[in-house]
């Protein structure tokens, strides 16, 4: 019974220990499988770092208003008589856009004009007695006087008639009517808007950093958020005090409208970007190269590995950035010229990971020759 007992014992162990033994030596090969194993190469899309010329530029956010914008009123009450003009329409300086009753007026300049051409008569009359030496200096005093109180009576008549007449102090478009016929309105009623959309102004801000290289007539570009179009103007105004609140210098630009289907409107959000003198010989690299992280930013580089010359690999690079424009990114510092960057597939890079690089889904690429 013993016996048996001992026998099954030692079974147990032989087993037990073949088992042990069996995945050791599985988990061993395993590892050593892995350990072997060839890493497959990841495809990535490469751009080469090359000195090229760089158009430096300043952008901000800008407000378009009109070069001359007013909302028009009258200088009298009264009752609206006519409105001479339609919405959205083209008026030219001095066009006479709006005029209220003015009956009781114009009956003041008829009755100031008669009393003028009487006087005017009485006038001469007495010159002609006073030089026949009927009349005396006294009366001829007292008509030149009253002659000259006529005219300024007419004067005076004329420029309140014309108080009920609205003009246009421009040539502009005119916006839509605001008062109906037969309204009766006072003095500060806003009867339209007009706007000179010829030339339209852009007001905007930039930090005062960059007040030495601005100045005056230096051009600049006006672009809308969500359209392609471009407008060309230059810098025309230049605040000489900068705000202390925010450190911002206001600046005004002038752009010459379209005039076409894409064209300014006053009150516009639109962009604005001011070229800088061009810079040869400078290092950038499309936005989609770097990677920005906590510890700074660095790029991939594809270098030949050095135990296999035939194998690419992509070895990190730390770098130092300057200015943007664009699409691109100068790089100061961690890139000399013809080094090979990877601008496309760096997520699933890790240093030193085997490369193969594929520039037909490069997105750069597609991006240059679709702008050709």
């Amino acid at each position: 019974m013993i016996k048996r007992f001992i026998i099954a014992i030692i079974l147990l162990g032989l087993v037990g220990g073949g088992l042990v033994g069996f995945n050791l030596f599985r988990d061993r090969m395993i590892a050593d499988f892995f350990a072997n194993m060839p890493v497959q190469p990841l495809t990535v899309s490469t751009v080469e770092a090359e000195g090229q010329t760089w158009q430096p530029a300043l952008t901000a956010i800008g407000t378009v208003n009109a070069i001359q914008g007013v909302d028009l009123t009258v200088e009298a009450a009264g009752v609206v008589q006519e409105i001479l003009f339609e919405s959205n329409s083209r008026v030219e300086a001095g066009q006479m856009l709006l005029r209220l009753d003015d009956r009781v007026q114009t009956a003041d300049v008829e009755a100031a004009r008669t009393q003028q051409d009487l006087d005017r008569v009485n006038l001469t009359r007495a010159r002609e007695l006073q030089g026949r030496g009927v009349a005396t200096s006294s009366s001829l005093d007292a008509a030149e006087a009253a002659a000259q109180a006529s005219e300024a009576q007419l004067a005076r008549a004329t420029a309140l008639m014309e108080q009920r007449q609205l003009s246009a102090p421009f040539g502009g478009t005119i916006g839509l009517p605001r008062v109906d016929l037969g309204q009766y309105i006072s003095p500060g009623t806003v009867v339209a808007t007009l706007q000179d959309l010829d030339m339209m102004r852009v007001d905007f801000s930039l930090p005062e950093q960059n007040l030495p290289v601005l100045s005056l007539g230096q051009p600049l570009h006006v672009r809308f958020e969500d359209q392609g179009a471009v407008f060309d103007g230059e810098i025309t105004g230049i605040n000489p005090r900068v705000d202390p609140a925010s450190r911002m210098v206001a600046l005004r630009g002038t752009i010459r409208n379209s005039g076409d289907d894409v064209s300014l409107t006053p009150g516009q959000f639109v962009r604005v970007q001011i070229d800088l003198p061009v810079e040869e010989n400078i290092i950038a690299l499309p936005h989609t190269a770097v990677v920005n992280s906590l510890y700074g930013d660095y790029a991939y580089v594809v270098r030949p590995r050095e135990n296999d010359p035939e194998q690419l690999e992509a070895r990190q690079v730390f770098v130092q950035l300057g200015r943007r424009s664009g699409d691109r990114v100068e790089v100061r510092e961690g890139i000399s010229p013809g080094d090979t960057i990877v601008s496309a597939g760096q997520n699933r890079l890790s240093n030193g990971a085997p490369v193969v690089i594929d520039n037909t889904v490069n997105p750069m690429v597609r991006a240059e020759a679709l702008t050709e």
